[in-house]
């Protein structure tokens, strides 16, 4: 897959402070790439230059020829007309891009999942419904890459995962490439096939969803009934990386030891609960970068 976004050095500074240093993103044709990063690291920013929205202090953006027709932008709450239906709001866009047409509003409708709305305003809409009308308003044009900034930020678990099939429908059966940033990194981490990290304004890392399973392996998880006694048997196994994970023992590594771990633990006398192997998720990878703490959340 063809590169249809870079950054070179896009830097945007509000007088004294930076809010994006020197970033370079690459973003691939047909993927789903994900911005993380904390409340103020820059992502916003990042997606408003890229957008249009603001103009960069210095540093420029690359869109590849194909996608030269625009980009879809669903940035901060969709606006939309409250007292109008969902084919309204389209139709309106429509016409003040010259696209419309009753089949061609019926077809985005169809893509994002309302297309039973019907009559129904958009005021009585729930959270997620309104947050897919604002994707398909990102749609109207049928631009080749769509800007998300935190599509599923507040919603309740069903309206995420009703935003997740969507984007993954846009991906999969569109080939529409999507940029989008959330602070609920468990989600990203299932649709995103590239990530870009942003901390205080700096791109710190940017890797494939292959690349991420790579770096990061796998650890072990194990409950007992006396933690801190069992980690020291554990140590005194030559086993490195053991530590207190909550209610839990964790250990980074040694997963071929998984058996031996789990014997010698029964054998001492511990009531062993639970012992498995686990994969290093995305968040883990993410706080193992920044330094931060699990009580801060990524934003």
């Amino acid at each position: 897959m063809g590169i249809i976004l870079s950054t070179d050095n896009l830097t945007k500074k509000y007088g004294i402070k930076t809010a994006a240093d020197h970033v370079n993103i690459h973003v691939r044709e047909g993927e789903i790439y994900g911005l993380i990063g904390r409340n103020g690291a820059g992502k916003t920013t990042i997606m408003r230059m890229i957008s249009g929205l603001s103009n960069p202090t210095e540093g420029s953006y690359t869109i590849s020829e194909g996608a030269s027709t625009g980009i879809g932008v669903l940035i901060e709450n969709p606006g939309v007309y409250p007292k109008r239906t969902a084919f309204d709001n389209i139709k309106i866009k429509c016409i003040a891009m010259n696209c419309y047409s009753k089949e061609y509003v019926d077809g985005l409708l169809e893509l994002v999942g309302l297309a039973n709305t019907g009559k129904a305003k958009v005021k009585s809409f729930s959270l997620g419904m309104r947050q897919r009308l604002g994707i398909a308003l990102a749609l109207t044009g049928d631009p080749k890459l769509i800007v998300l900034d935190e599509p599923i930020n507040g919603l309740d678990p069903q309206g995420i995962a009703e935003v997740r099939a969507t984007l993954e429908k846009l991906r999969d059966e569109k080939g529409i490439t999507i940029m989008v940033s959330s602070h609920i990194l468990d989600e990203l981490g299932k649709i995103a096939d590239s990530f870009g990290i942003i901390n205080e304004g700096t791109l710190i890392d940017e890797f494939t969803k292959e690349e991420l399973m790579r770096r990061c392996g796998k650890y072990i998880s194990i409950e007992t009934d006396q933690n801190e006694k069992a980690i020291e048997v554990i140590r005194k196994m030559g086993v490195d990386k053991v530590m207190q994970d909550g209610d839990r023992i964790r250990i980074d590594g040694s997963i071929e030891r998984v058996a031996e771990i789990n014997r010698t633990l029964v054998t001492e006398g511990f009531a062993v609960s639970e012992i498995r192997t686990c994969n290093i998720s995305l968040e883990d990878y993410y706080f193992s970068l920044t330094g931060g703490a699990r009580d801060h959340e990524a934003d």
